[in-house]
């Protein structure tokens, strides 16, 4: 299907990546990285205080991820539009691929959007992005280099109305085996409540990243959830991202 162009000279790229030649077996992902809607799209007539909010992006997930990246030397590569405009952690066929209403929030710009404007979405935004990945997971396959995916992620602490309690979650669907390492290297860190499989869990009808590039391969994976209030500012990031490099490190030596 052809479709109009979506994106102009001025937008960035569809993704951004760090690391490419990173030693570390860590392959990390963001799905959610950015509030950045394309020129072209405008606001999608949602105002700014509501672009901020969680539901145009896993607020603090890249922020995490880079120093993740380089505490662990580590490929990093994430998307660089928000999920308003085409979830990249979701199935295309799937109709909550672009929403039209997240939690309470009315999107009226992708309201009767026609065929031609989710193909371009879908073309310029979330193929590109999905397709480095799996390059690049080529590239290291044909070198024989191990790799174990992490999906970063952040989310919320109050979702309509009901507080999170947990610190961060640890999340898997099939395979469970290095997600649980993950997750008892951080119940093992003083003062933390880390949460199995909730309030999300990884499913074909939620998810892409872990379904499509780590189950699909039998790569060892897992996806992480930190919660947002904890992670908005610098500081907050760079000292998850040493929680989880711990973590992470922790889970490896046990493969």
């Amino acid at each position: 299907m052809t479709h109009t162009s979506l994106l102009a000279p001025t937008d960035p790229p569809p993704y951004e990546e760090h690391r490419i030649d990173g030693t570390s077996d860590f392959f990390i992902t963001v799905d959610h990285a950015s509030p950045r809607i394309p020129g072209r799209l405008g606001d999608l007539g949602v105002s700014a205080a509501e672009r901020a909010r969680h539901i145009a992006w896993d607020i603090g997930a890249l922020g995490i991820a880079r120093a993740l990246s380089e505490k662990l030397d580590a490929t990093l590569v994430a998307t660089s539009y928000s999920r308003l405009v085409i979830d990249c952690n979701r199935d295309p066929a799937m109709d909550t691929s672009i929403p039209t209403v997240s939690e309470y929030t009315p999107i009226p710009g992708n309201e009767g959007l026609s065929a031609e404007g989710r193909a371009a979405r879908v073309a310029e935004i979330f193929e590109p992005y999905h397709r480095r990945i799996t390059d690049l997971l080529d590239a290291r396959r044909a070198a024989g280099r191990e790799t174990i995916l992490v999906a970063q992620h952040s989310m919320t602490d109050v979702y309509k109305g009901n507080a999170r309690a947990m610190h961060a979650a640890v999340l898997y669907n099939r395979d469970r085996r290095f997600a649980g390492a993950v997750l008892d290297a951080l119940r093992a860190q003083s003062g933390l409540v880390i949460a199995d499989n909730e309030p999300y869990f990884v499913s074909d009808a939620t998810d892409y990243t872990v379904p499509v590039h780590a189950e699909r391969r039998g790569l060892l994976h897992v996806e992480i959830e930190v919660r947002q209030d904890l992670v908005a500012s610098e500081s907050g990031q760079h000292e998850w991202a040493g929680r989880l490099a711990d973590a992470l490190l922790a889970a490896r030596k046990a493969f």
